[in-house]
């Protein structure tokens, strides 16, 4: 039926013909190639079907605040020998204290006898999990928001000068962190957090830096606390201002620990700012990649980073929609007051 009527449309006018052949082309592709997920030209599409179809999962967040705080002020100056200096913040009264030389597995071993067997809640509970598995054990008080530096430092009658080669058995430096109030303990879900710290030595000089950070939930969870990549205006220093001898020679000795990461091909820009409207204030972070870098009206149609162009599994916001708005009057009435006239 159809032949005989396009053979008819044909004998009667052949132009007439081949536009609707054309025609019908046209849209049987755009029909062909939306339905596989291919591009389809925007002349085929509405405004709506520009977002993406298939939609990046939204991670179920939950926020916890986390009582401890953890930082080294000068990591330059950290050596096995000479000690190192911590700088813990705290909002409630706790107890930190370092263990050197602590054995690898036994940490990790402490860590799953915390989701299965006892809770770690105190330095106790820590040094029972480990075995005494450690060479010197230092414990200081911290009183709530005291930010004090606390000088840590293995004593000479140890005659540790490093750790051995790498792949290590022991970690330089662990600090636990722990709540000194047994009231405190039940007002908080992170009870304690692990800090596991290098510090160069003769052997192994990468420069000093917190390695791993497990905050310890009295649910009997722990979490490995990671960094996020952000696209907002930093204040930590430039890779720029070392060397790349340096950056090489700390990205080999990285890679042997096994604990150098795959370095972003684009360097992060500096700007609050989404990286792709340039307008909306950044606030999705996207997984696993954990690029912070797109706001909310750009997050539904990617489902590939714009940084790194890897693939979102899953994403979650830096902060809900009412606190934003929260946070927007606050800046208005700021900049309100100040031009105030009574």
């Amino acid at each position: 039926m159809a032949a005989v009527f396009l053979v008819t449309l044909y004998e009667y006018s052949p132009l007439f013909y081949i536009t609707v052949v054309f025609v019908c082309f046209l849209v049987t592709s755009g029909l062909v190639l939306g339905w596989f997920g291919l591009g389809v030209p925007v002349i085929l599409r509405n405004s709506e079907e520009t977002e993406s179809s298939a939609r990046v999962l939204k991670k179920r967040m939950r926020q916890v605040k986390n009582p401890f705080g953890l930082e080294i002020p000068h990591p330059a100056t950290a050596s096995v020998t000479k000690g190192i200096t911590l700088t813990p913040d705290c909002l409630e009264d706790c107890i930190l204290t370092c263990y050197w030389g602590c054995s690898v597995q036994k940490l990790h071993e402490a860590l799953q006898k915390h989701v299965y067997c006892f809770r770690i809640k105190t330095p106790q509970a820590l040094e029972d999990a480990l075995y005494s598995e450690y060479l010197y054990r230092q414990q200081y008080f911290i009183k709530k928001n005291d930010k004090e530096e606390k000088y840590c430092q293995l004593p000479e009658d140890a005659q540790v000068v490093d750790f051995g080669p790498v792949p290590r058995s022991r970690y330089p430096l662990i600090a636990l962190l722990t709540l000194a109030d047994e009231e405190d303990r039940e007002i908080y879900d992170i009870v304690s957090m692990v800090a596991v710290i290098h510090i160069p030595d003769e052997s192994y000089r990468l420069p000093c830096r917190i390695l791993y950070q497990y905050l310890l939930l009295a649910q009997g969870q722990y979490h490995d606390l990671k960094q996020l990549f952000m696209s907002a205006n930093s204040t930590a220093p430039s890779s720029s201002d070392t060397s790349p001898g340096e950056r090489s020679t700390d990205r080999s000795l990285l890679e042997k620990a096994g604990l150098a990461e795959d370095e972003p091909e684009l360097r992060e820009e500096n700007s609050k700012d989404c990286v792709v409207c340039q307008n909306g204030t950044v606030n999705w972070v996207l997984l696993p990649c954990r690029h912070a870098c797109l706001c909310d009206g750009c997050i539904k149609y990617f489902q590939q980073c714009p940084m790194c162009r890897q693939f979102v599994q899953e994403s979650f916001p830096l902060c809900s929609k009412k606190e934003q708005d929260e946070d927007e009057s606050a800046r208005i009435l700021q900049d309100v007051l100040p031009g105030r006239v009574f």
